[in-house]
């Protein structure tokens, strides 16, 4: 909406939302999230044409477009439990829209739906007993978080699918109106609703497939003696497969990718494709495995006891340039950690202490009968964090970590002293010579054969 609002200053728009606390933060000085470009965006536009506000009936029925992008979390209770998208906030939101509507309107999806949601949508928006007519388009987002402001100022494509009849159509031509304001018409693809709403679900299963698939290739590098960034340097010269998305990691996480492949592989099961549901059902297996090996790593790295041992989390947002937590492989590996009685320090530059605390209870990683503040830690600063540590592990690729002075905090820590990286983004050899002993996914260290020579000893 801010992009909307930055490209068309003939638009007025109107972002609404029930949390008053929400708003108060988008009006003020310190917005509710960080992402790069955002703030400077915001205060750009805010007050002129941009409009934070609780009068959610007001703005509908001043509105002539009206975007719905509540949250879709998967589901945690009755059928489909732990892969469905729950839908009951965008059902209460398209109820109000037919409720206080005064008259014709776009609905637009922006929040990531099973295919036909707009089907059901609309029959609950036409229920209304007033015949105010309602056209639903589906306008899914490809932005990456870190790099969001970049994405939707110059988009690979705007998707657009509505229904095809003659005002559906009419409703998908006023929406490429407006993106048409900065984004060249060649880039707006329109389809069909099923389409454009598969389309989302599968673009992310595809990227989180990726990452997937070099995460377990690294693996078997651990276990062969070969490089997995060598490996992905090499494939991703092939230009059939190109080099993005292939640097192998503790796993991904965000609010996307595993949600939307649950919801993929939901789908599947409902229409009786199983051995489709299982193939997708894979990708996330392999990435809940990433974390669980990463951390047993770890542990058996460290004499198979870290009981009582301090050990550092960098990072805990998902992903750098980003406050965003959520399905973070930081609390993941946390839970293990604690598992096994170690005490766990975080440092990340962006994430709230507070926010860290819900996460861990959110995500009940905390060991039954422990007190978060009797295991965990949060600091501010990292040298701080590391005093004493038996170990660091790297969960976020964050730029300042390469540049930290490691051998002060070696100095500073336990001994044998253990750097773990998740993220690939350390000096490693430096890391040895300053007398850290150095783990990190898909290299070979550690790896009995290291060439062929070493077969000619046996």
């Amino acid at each position: 909406m801010v992009t909307i609002a930055k490209f068309c200053p003939d638009i007025k728009v109107h972002v609404v939302d029930i949390n008053p606390k929400q708003i108060a933060r988008w009006n003020s000085d310190k917005l509710p999230i960080y992402e790069p470009g955002l703030d400077e965006a915001v205060k750009e536009v805010r007050g002129k044409n941009l409009f934070f506000s609780t009068k959610i009936d007001e703005a509908i029925c001043e509105c002539e477009i009206i975007f719905v992008s509540v949250n879709t979390p998967t589901k945690t209770y009755g059928v489909g439990a732990g892969r469905a998208a729950d839908l009951k906030n965008w059902e209460l939101a398209a109820r109000n829209i037919a409720k206080v509507a005064n008259g014709p309107k776009i609905i637009v999806e922006k929040s990531t739906l099973p295919v036909r949601t707009a089907h059901s949508m609309r029959k609950v928006l036409m229920a209304n007993d007033r015949n105010i007519s309602f056209e639903v388009l589906s306008n899914p987002e490809f932005l990456a978080e870190g790099t969001a402001m970049d994405d939707l100022a110059k988009p690979d494509r705007v998707l657009i699918g509505g229904l095809t009849t003659k005002e559906g159509q009419k409703a998908v031509r006023k929406l490429c109106d407006v993106y048409e304001h900065w984004v060249p018409k060649e880039n707006v693809i329109t389809t069909n609703l099923w389409s454009s709403e598969l389309s989302k679900l599968v673009a992310n299963a595809f990227l989180a497939q990726r990452i997937s698939s070099i995460n377990s290739i690294s693996e078997l590098c651990e276990a062969t003696g070969a490089d997995v960034q060598e490996v992905s340097r090499a494939i991703g010269k092939d230009t059939r497969i190109g080099k993005r998305f292939l640097n192998a990691s503790v796993g991904f996480g965000g609010s996307c990718f595993q949600k939307d492949i649950l919801n993929l592989v939901y789908l599947c099961e409902s229409f009786g494709l199983r051995e489709v549901a299982e193939y997708w059902d894979q990708v996330v297996k392999i990435n809940d495995h990433q974390k669980l090996r990463f951390a047993r790593k770890m542990i058996r790295s460290m004499f198979n006891t870290i009981s009582g041992k301090k050990i550092v989390l960098f990072g805990f947002a998902f992903k750098k340039d980003t406050g965003d937590t959520r399905e973070t492989a930081s609390v993941y590996v946390a839970k293990h950690l604690l598992a096994e009685r170690a005490k766990v320090s975080i440092y990340d530059p962006k994430v709230e202490e507070e926010q860290i605390k819900e996460d861990f209870e959110y995500y009940e990683a905390l060991t039954p009968g422990c007190e978060f503040k009797e295991c965990v830690t949060i600091e501010t600063d990292p040298y701080a964090a590391v005093k004493d540590a038996h170990a660091i592990a790297i969960m976020t690729e964050w730029d300042e970590f390469k540049d930290y002075d490691y051998k002060k905090m070696f100095d500073s820590m336990a001994k044998p002293a253990f750097i773990f990286d998740g993220r690939l983004i350390l000096d490693h050899k430096k890391l040895l010579k300053v007398g850290f002993e150095v783990y990190a996914i898909g290299k070979p260290y550690g790896v009995k054969y290291q060439n062929m020579d070493d077969l000619k000893s046996d």
